[in-house]
């Protein structure tokens, strides 16, 4: 799968060459540019938006748990966040971790292999115990 998009793009110019010359290759190469392009802005805006927040951080957790599906790339979910995962595991070892918490101390934790999402996990901190309700609140009002 990895090298099917260079073989597709090498056999589109093969046959641009034999049905049309060099013009047919000028546009086939035209092309596979500016797919490439378009995808290398995709990716710098990502990294753009996620270089203005802080390593790790998520709007809510519970949101990113919901929308996460296995085998989504770390692009995808870096897109998702507008964040860059912080990382878990050692550096270049495979599976990869990365953590994203929110706010309030929850956080999701995402396996890469290869770049692909495995699996994740969503730790939400104990709810605290409730405060004893205030004086106001807790007073009965008398019929008058």
């Amino acid at each position: 799968m990895k090298y099917l998009f260079a073989v597709f793009g090498l056999v589109a110019i093969v046959v641009a060459f034999l049905q049309y010359g060099w013009a047919g290759v000028a546009v086939v190469a035209g092309a596979i540019l500016m797919w490439i392009l378009l995808h290398f802005t995709r990716l710098m805006t990502i990294l753009k938006r996620a270089a203005d927040r802080p390593i790790g951080y998520v709007d809510s957790a519970v949101m990113l748990n919901a929308k996460l599906k296995t085998g989504v790339t770390l692009m995808h979910v870096i897109a998702m966040t507008r964040s860059l995962g912080a990382l878990r595991s050692p550096k270049d070892e495979q599976p990869e971790f990365f953590r994203w918490t929110d706010s309030g101390d929850s956080h999701v934790t995402c396996e890469f292999r290869e770049g692909k999402l495995v699996q994740w996990t969503l730790v939400r901190p104990p709810p605290e115990a409730e405060a004893p309700a205030d004086a106001t609140t807790s007073m009965v009002q008398s019929g008058s």
